[in-house]
This record gives structure tokens, sequence and C-alpha cells, in this order.
């Protein structure tokens, strides 16, 4: 196995997984996979996942069950995700809609890759994947309206990194320089062992 670039970091983040959000078409996936790398974690594809314990694929599922049983289906699996830890997951654009995901997603830390309109749908246009909620007639009014309502649920995540069409590489860079501004600065043990004194006055050790 290689020896991770970012040891430090994934020893700061004591096995805490980062959960990537944002729209589709942002980069969580490719992005995912080189971050988990540098850390030594796994990389997880939340929709990949579902599609293994539906059974089916997203459109199929969304076809059969609806959006509402999509999300219902997209929370369970989510709240499995969670019971593991040191893992780069690559969330589905949709999952922040939900308040009951906001429990799950924090219990790591959550990074939204911010991207404009126009990236996005270049990046779309150039991905065969089907894309159920982009099936209108103006894909990109569709994709400016989903944006519209996601944008104030996105920016609650823990950091924020815009893309600018940088390199998957590159921007998972800028999430491991990132990444220290919002975590704890460990804690340096006492130079001296704590002393406690009893109700005699006498110092003590400790509480024995």
């Amino acid at each position: 196995m290689t020896t991770p670039s970012h040891g430090a970091l994934a020893r700061r983040l004591q096995g805490l997984s980062i959960y990537l959000v944002g729209m589709m078409g942002c980069g969580k996936s490719s992005v995912g996979a080189p971050l988990a790398e540098a850390l030594g974690y796994r990389f997880l594809d939340a929709d990949g996942a579902l599609e293994q314990v539906a059974g089916r694929t997203i459109p199929e599922v969304f076809a059969r069950e609806g959006e509402e049983g999509f999300r219902a289906l997209e929370t369970a699996v989510l709240a499995q995700i969670t019971g593991w830890h040191s893992l780069v997951v690559a969330t589905g654009g949709g999952v922040v809609t939900r308040p009951e995901n906001w429990g799950h997603l924090r219990q790591g830390v959550v990074v939204w890759l911010d991207a404009p309109p126009d990236l996005l749908l270049a990046r779309l246009a150039r991905d065969p994947s089907p894309r159920p909620l982009l099936q209108a007639p103006d894909r990109e009014a569709r994709l400016e309206g989903l944006l519209e309502q996601r944008r104030p649920l996105y920016a609650q995540a823990d950091l924020r990194v815009v893309q600018t069409g940088a390199s998957p590489r590159q921007v998972a860079e800028d999430v491991l320089r990132a990444l220290p501004s919002i975590l704890r600065e460990p804690q340096a043990p006492p130079g001296q062992p704590a002393r406690l004194r009893n109700e005699a006055g006498t110092i003590t050790p400790s509480l024995n």
C-alpha cells in the first residue's frame, strides 16, 4: 500500500470521515479518490453504494419509487456509511435537502465543492450518466434552479472549496490545505501531573 502523503493530517483527523457535498458535476467522485489516497483513507461513492443496496440503477429507482423513495433509501444508506470511519465519501447532490441527513453528515467533516453553473454544465455535457433531475427541456434553467435551492444548504458545510476548473488532484490538494483551518489544534500534555487539595488541605496527585 502506498504511504499516505498527508499522514500527519490523517492523524489529526483521528478517523473522522470526510463527506464531499455539492451539485452534480462538481467533481465529488473524481476529487474524492485522490483525496482518500493522500490521507490513507478509503474512498466510497454513496450513489454506487445505494445502487448496490437497491439492486438497480439510480434512474431505475427514480422511475419505480420517485424522488421521495430515492431520498428515503439515500438516508438509510448514509446511516450505514456513518457507522464506518476513515472514509472519503462522495455524496449525492441532493443529500443536503433532508434535515435528518445532516445528523449523519455531522459525524464527520463536511466539505462543499462549489462550482459555477457554466463549469457544471460543461462537465455534465461530457458525462453520459443519466441524471433524472435534469430531465427537462432547458437543462441550464433546471440546473440553476436546483443550485439556487441548494446553495444555502451546501453553505452549512464545515469547509467550502471554490473550483475554477483545476484538475481533480489539484482540487484535492486545495481541500488538504484548507482542512487544518477547521480542525482543533491538538492539546499538549500538561508539564506537571495534576495536583488536588483534599479537605484537610493536603496536596495529593490523584483522587485516590
